[in-house]
């Protein structure tokens, strides 16, 4: 239980409860729920509630505003309401790869717990069999192996699942859609054996279709004869056209009857069209990439190793692996074994090594308390706590990692180290290369691992040094200090924070500040010290100085709804930044075309920390005004 779990639960609770949510969002201090009946939410009690600052209603939006640690109470109220993230990814945006990436992930991501102990049962059968502690034909052996095997013959049936949640199908019409591509008599090879029994008897060839052949008919349509357990793609594929099909009878069929006469309808349109269409086109395309893959791996393993070990991190970090997990998991279940991802095994290890030489050189030492947790996560195979919390914002540690798992990659590519199953994360990893007798690919893998962390360590330790002063340290800086100036951000006219749309930030509850109405769309840093935070629709950013002053600069009102569109941001995250940097452009036109105010509030997040925040009296300023002094 977390420790904004009570908060959210009161939350939950009065904003109608979890029935009358139908999607939430949020940005850098605020809850944005999307209501059934805002009429059953009680405004009154949220308002007082310990913990929320105020509610705000616009845009379509009932949002409870929280402040700077809105993410871990949006992450329990998420886990309490129960709500469904596909609403979530279908209402995102993007690109049509940005697009296919998210579904690739969504269908994925919610068994990959259970692929990988699945995995790990078989490589532990495997290692025990290497071991001669029973051979391969004994009874224990058949058992493990189908406990570890099951995920991988059905996978149809588990994607069916997943995929119809994604899709927004009914999730036991997608088991059904699964199970169907997995039942014995409409596989390829009992297609085959039936044609040859009967109108194939005499030995003569099936008749083909496009080149393929074709086994069978259906209503006097050539049935192309395919195997679909184990397969992996055609079945996503096939549950997005059956949501369509389900869309289209829920609107003419009556509600009294639509709990069997939809997914009657959905069943028999669907299928057919999924094995006599879709499933052959689909798997023709997968054999193109999967033989794709090949080609690039023998044309150099060298070069395909450095590549995919030194962007591996990098693709995680966007969710581009999702475009070449699917691909390996396809080969392990119809081929038994994959060289896709050995590439990437040595990253986490990588990372790790270089958090490891980090917690001896870090000066902050909250920043180095949270080294030894994920140094341990990381050896099993977790990196996100490095990556985000440790490596990334200091970045050059973050590319020394890289550098770690090319090499790493490069060894284990040249050894032609395979995976013959798609096992445990990090150390538990190594498992997945052995074969039968034959365990040289765990041996690989260690050495691989030896080496990503050897150089990922030296490269950190005499190469890295850290030039970060330790928050304890700024906090007091501004303490001692008599007074902090702020520059204006922003090009524009000032204006009393009272005067703001937002009640939120005209009653002064998230800090004390000014109100500017920018002519200029630049955002320049009003001191020296980090980007804190910058939210993904760059419309918000939080700055800390390096003497300890957390400030918010939040453009325009209600602009996350533009999803970053008219923003482009000069900055990322943990990056330090001096006195006129530009951080952020925007364009003030398109904003306003867009329907959106372009008042842009500037808090002091911290003001308790000061005796008082002092605002500028001109009535017009320029990046070179003082906009706010804080006296400490």
């Amino acid at each position: 239980m977390g420790k904004y779990h009570e908060l959210a639960e009161k939350i939950v609770k009065n904003v109608g409860g979890k029935e009358n949510i139908n999607s939430l969002t949020h940005c850098i201090t605020r809850l944005r729920f999307k209501l059934k009946d805002e009429g059953k939410a009680n405004d009154d009690i949220l308002k007082n509630m310990d913990g929320v600052v105020t509610v705000m209603k616009s845009g379509g939006q009932y949002q409870v505003v929280i402040g700077n640690h809105v993410p871990q109470v949006y992450e329990e109220v998420v886990s309490i309401a129960g709500i469904s993230a596909d609403a979530e990814q279908e209402s995102s945006g993007g690109n049509i790869f940005n697009r296919l990436i998210d579904i690739l992930s969504g269908c994925f991501q919610p068994f990959l717990g259970a692929l990988a102990a699945a995995g790990m049962v078989k490589g532990l059968n495997a290692l025990l069999v290497f071991l001669n502690l029973y051979s391969n034909t004994s009874g224990t052996y058949t058992m493990l192996n189908g406990i570890g095997d099951a995920i991988f013959y059905f996978m149809p049936v588990i994607l069916g699942y997943t995929a119809a949640r994604k899709f927004n199908l009914n999730p036991m019409v997608g088991i059904v859609i699964g199970a169907a591509l997995c039942y014995p008599s409409v596989q390829g090879g009992a297609l085959q054996a039936a044609y040859e029994a009967t109108a194939g008897a005499d030995g003569g060839a099936p008749f083909s279709l496009l080149g393929l052949p074709a086994y069978d008919t259906f209503l006097g349509i050539p049935w192309v004869g395919a195997s679909y357990t184990s397969s992996v793609v055609p079945i996503i594929f096939i549950v997005a056209f059956a949501a369509q099909i389900q869309k289209l009878f829920k609107k003419i069929i009556p509600e009294v009857v639509q709990t069997f006469l939809v997914p009657f309808f959905v069943l028999l349109i669907a299928l057919p069209i999924g094995f006599l269409v879709i499933g052959p086109i689909i798997s023709m395309a997968t054999d193109l990439l999967s033989a794709g893959f090949q080609s690039l791996m023998s044309f150099s393993p060298a070069l395909y190793g450095i590549i995919l070990g030194f962007f591996w991190q990098v693709l995680v970090i966007f969710g581009l692996h999702w475009s070449v997990v699917p691909l390996a998991i396809m080969q392990i279940t119809q081929e038994g074994f994959s060289q896709v991802l050995t590439g990437s095994f040595a990253a986490s290890f990588a990372q790790t090594a270089v958090v490891m030489a980090m917690f001896f050189k870090l000066k902050d030492k909250k920043l180095k308390a949270l080294c030894p947790p994920a140094i341990i996560s990381g050896i099993f195979g977790v990196t996100e706590p490095a990556i985000y919390g440790i490596t990334l914002p200091k970045k050059t540690p973050f590319v020394f990692s890289m550098i770690g798992a090319a090499v790493g990659g490069l060894y284990l590519m040249i050894n032609e180290v395979t995976s013959y199953t798609m096992g445990g994360l990090g150390i538990f990893g190594v498992l997945n290369f052995i074969n039968g007798d034959d365990a040289s690919g765990m041996i690989h893998s260690f050495v691989a691992i030896a080496i990503s962390m050897a150089i990922g360590f030296a490269l950190t330790f005499f190469f890295w040094k850290d030039d970060a002063v330790e928050e304890t340290a700024a906090k007091e800086t501004a303490q001692k200090a008599m007074k902090e100036a702020v520059l204006s951000p922003v090009k524009g006219s000032v204006l009393p924070l009272s005067k703001a749309t937002d009640q939120a930030f005209a009653q002064g509850a998230l800090g004390k500040g000014v109100l500017i109405e920018p002519t200029e769309g630049i955002v320049r840093a009003p001191f020296d010290g980090t980007v804190m935070t910058l939210f993904p629709t760059k419309h918000a950013i939080g700055l800390i100085s390096d003497q300890g002053m957390e400030l918010l600069i939040h453009i325009g009102m209600d602009t996350v709804q533009l999803d970053g569109k008219h923003f482009e941001a000069k900055v990322a995250q943990g990056d330090k930044v001096k006195k006129g940097d530009v951080l952020v452009t925007f364009d003030i036109e398109a904003i306003k075309a867009a329907g959106f105010s372009v008042e842009t509030p500037v808090i002091v997040t911290n003001t308790g920390d000061y005796l008082d925040i002092v605002e500028t009296q001109n009535g017009e300023v320029t990046s070179n005004d003082t906009l706010i002094t804080a006296l400490a």
